[in-house]
């Protein structure tokens, strides 16, 4: 087995939740903070930490906005984001094809 693949990948999505973040928004142009939270059964404060770890490496932008006089924060990838997760998507296939028994 070659560790190599491994090693690759990206540590910042590979931590659980922020890869469920980065699979619901690469399915959807943008989500509420809400939509996101309750979905992944989250709490705030753990989602929030997700988002600024992904929102400071540039793969997340956060809007924030009004609807119905409530304050609304919905998030995106990023351009940098969608390609990162694309990469991860395809090294995690590699090393997948890498490990199938012939």
């Amino acid at each position: 087995m070659n560790p190599e693949p491994f090693l690759q990948l990206d540590r910042l999505i590979h931590e659980k939740g922020r890869l469920a973040i980065m699979s619901m928004l690469a399915a959807s142009p943008e989500l509420s903070f809400t939509e996101l939270r309750d979905t992944l059964e989250m709490t705030d404060g753990n989602l929030t930490t997700h988002i600024r770890a992904l929102q400071q490496e540039g793969y997340l932008s956060v809007a924030k906005s009004f609807r119905n006089n409530r304050p609304l924060t919905t998030c995106s990838l990023t351009v940098a984001g969608r390609q990162a997760f694309a990469e991860y998507i395809s090294l995690l296939e590699q090393i997948v094809r890498q490990n199938k028994p012939r």
